[in-house]
């Protein structure tokens, strides 16, 4: 990727979605592999892929493949065996976690960082970029001076999230699963504890806060802050989602194709890194997908509404509010323009802020602004609804509907120039991207009887590329004099010149490069490392033993870390979004100085966790132990690749 060059990066559950989003606008596609990817039921087979790559490259759009759990020692080989699959597949590059990938025997495909890397600062993003990574994808928590900083220190692309669910912990700083579960993030199976509702105490035992999911985040959306982005240093915009469905991916691809675009047509010093333009049937609309609603996150400071507390659920957009109740039926007031559907699904939160979904059977319009539908559940199993109650909408069929059909086309400006020749004709096609290839036609030359007729029928025949990729922006008939030239020979002269088209462009599409490591090794930024490092096999020993540090725990996977330890460390901070923080009492008389950063409690049933807040840092963590029954229960999983590599601890 050059550095005037713009990537939109678009995720896909599989193969038809990812082409759904190239069809979309995608520059550029990240998809799971059949295995190792930090997705655990995001898995495709090679061939699968490979379908994807060969549609991808036709648009010179690329397609970028998770590798990116941490792998036991037993895992290695059959990791290195995918790599090398993949790349015969066509893949352009494998993004990863697990620094034991480069000590292996991989093909020479390109490496980027994943988010579970936790890149926050410049010296760590240096120290990869020397290490041979190629494309760094950035911790969500990041704010613009931030990434401003890590652009100065690097010279290779940067990529960010703008899109999607957020993880409350810095990605691969998250051990609450396998510690209560054995289910670990780390390995692509997230139980997401963040989403369930906790009772919040304080150090003396009070209740602060009861049945809130406080460490649920509202979904991030960075519309606003593209062009911020941009002048800070971030070159590819990755959308999250590689769980959501096709009309997420159409839906939010095409949203921030649009954006991106408006940015590219007022500074034409950017350009996208893929070819084609795609138009759209339907306007795009975040708030039609499932959302939490929306935060910019950090990316402008600190705010105190990025929490989603009453419910990780999607709330919908509201619609109206409850007017009569019926045995069997609900009246509900609307806009007078609102059209409701049967098949919608409706919500409402009751007394407790807990949302319910009350999905609609059968809907009535029956006046302006008012309708009557019989919900799919009884109304006495509608907890709480009563006459005055708000309704909002978050499943709606005209949208799904909408969504089912086709509903983009991706075509490729090409000019074409029809040319004589000694024995015929030639056709010249060159493409947006400076992309040429030629057929010939070899005919004996006779004049047409009827000149513009002739002309106005080459023309028509020419531009007939409805079924290919291309786009004709010009057609050009350099000829001496008007020829009669049958239609059947001039469809035949087309479509072995787009034929040719397409073959110069797969030629002309390079293979990413893979970086080289700095030789001698670049030393890590520190000596020691923790278990937060998630080194579980000796090849990231070794790799992080080569780059100069001492001292190397083991992953907290391998059940080596007995007592309390923080089990999240995340940007979020509860103490902050209760209003709780010293910072925010400065100022309020009789307030500062009395409330301190004591830790707090979370419980969800026999689920107890302690919030340590580090205030210079600004950072929460969140502590607890390994339940002594997943330890029990993975005791064979952990022998089958010990990763004892010392016995000393690294001083606090």
């Amino acid at each position: 990727m050059n550095s005037g060059q713009l990537e939109l990066l678009a995720p896909a559950r599989d193969a038809d979605i990812g082409i759904e989003a190239i069809n979309h606008g995608a520059d550029a596609v990240y998809i799971g592999g059949p295995g190792f990817g930090a997705r655990k039921s995001a898995d495709n087979d090679v061939a699968d892929i490979a379908r994807l790559v060969d549609y991808a490259h036709r648009f010179h759009a690329r397609v970028h493949v998770t590798l990116n759990t941490i792998l036991r020692d037993d895992e290695l080989e059959p990791a290195r065996k995918l790599a090398h699959q993949l790349y015969d597949a066509g893949v352009d590059s494998l993004i990863i976690q697990d620094m034991g990938l480069l000590e292996l025997d991989l093909p020479p495909i390109q490496l980027h960082a994943s988010t579970q890397c936790d890149i926050r600062t410049p010296e760590k993003a240096r120290f990869l970029q020397d290490a041979g990574l190629s494309q760094l994808v950035l911790a969500r928590e990041l704010s613009l001076e931030q990434i401003k900083a890590i652009r100065s220190a690097t010279t290779v692309p940067l990529e960010f999230f703008i899109h999607g669910a957020l993880c409350v912990a810095y990605s691969g700083q998250c051990f609450i699963s396998e510690a209560h579960t054995g289910r670990s993030a780390n390995r692509g199976e997230c139980n997401q504890a963040c989403r369930l509702p906790y009772e919040v105490r304080d150090a003396e035992g009070r209740i602060i806060a009861h049945d809130k999911h406080v460490l649920s985040m509202k979904d991030n959306d960075q519309s606003a802050n593209l062009a911020a982005l941009i002048d800070a240093g971030i070159q590819s915009f990755k959308i999250e989602g590689r769980y959501k469905d096709m009309g997420y991916v159409k839906n939010i691809t095409a949203h921030y194709r649009g954006l991106l675009d408006g940015i590219l047509e007022q500074r034409p010093e950017l350009s996208h890194t893929s070819s084609g333009h795609s138009t759209f049937n339907f306007t795009p609309d975040p708030a039609q997908n499932f959302n939490r609603d929306a935060t910019d996150y950090f990316v402008q400071g600190r705010r105190e509404d990025i929490g989603a507390f009453d419910s990780p659920k999607n709330p919908g957009r509201r619609i109206g509010w409850v007017n009569k109740i019926g045995k069997d039926t609900v009246e509900i007031e609307t806009d007078a323009d609102m059209l409701l559907n049967n098949g919608d699904g409706l919500c409402y939160f009751d007394l407790h802020k807990e949302l319910v979904g009350m999905a609609i059977n059968t809907a009535e319009k029956i006046a302006a602004g008012r309708w009557r539908v019989v919900p799919k559940d009884p109304i006495a199993e509608l907890r709480h609804l009563k006459i005055g109650t708000e309704l909002n909408r978050n499943r709606d069929m005209n949208w799904q509907r909408l969504m089912d059909k086709k509903s983009a086309e991706r075509r490729i400006d090409v000019r074409m120039r029809l040319d004589e020749t000694a024995d015929g004709l030639a056709l010249n096609l060159t493409d947006e991207g400076g992309c040429s290839a030629t057929a010939t036609l070899a005919i004996a030359k006779e004049p047409a009887k009827d000149a513009s007729r002739s002309e106005s029928s080459l023309r028509e025949n020419l531009g007939k590329l409805g079924t290919t990729i291309f786009n004709p922006v010009e057609i050009v008939l350099n000829l001496s004099q008007p020829w009669f030239v049958p239609a059947s020979l001039v469809n035949n002269l087309r479509r072995e010149g787009i034929e040719a088209l397409e073959a110069a462009r797969k030629a002309a599409l390079q293979r990413l490069p893979r970086a080289k490591p700095v030789d001698p090794p670049v030393p890590y930024p520190e000596d020691t490392l923790s278990y937060l490092a998630n080194v579980f096999n000796h090849k990231a020993r070794d790799f992080y033993a080569k780059h100069g540090v001492k001292l190397i725990e083991a992953a907290f996977e391998a059940h080596e870390e007995a007592g309390d330890v923080s089990l999240m460390i995340t940007k979020h901070c509860v103490r902050y979004s209760l209003s709780l923080c010293p910072k925010q009492t400065r100022g309020v008389t009789g307030v500062h100085g009395t409330i301190k950063a004591e830790p707090l409690e979370l419980i969800n049933g026999s689920e107890k966790l302690k919030l340590v807040f580090d205030c210079k840092p600004c950072e929460m963590h969140v502590v607890g132990k390994l339940k002594r029954s997943v330890a029990q229960s993975k005791v064979k999983e952990v022998q089958t690749a010990p990763v004892r590599f010392y016995k000393a601890r690294p001083s606090v």
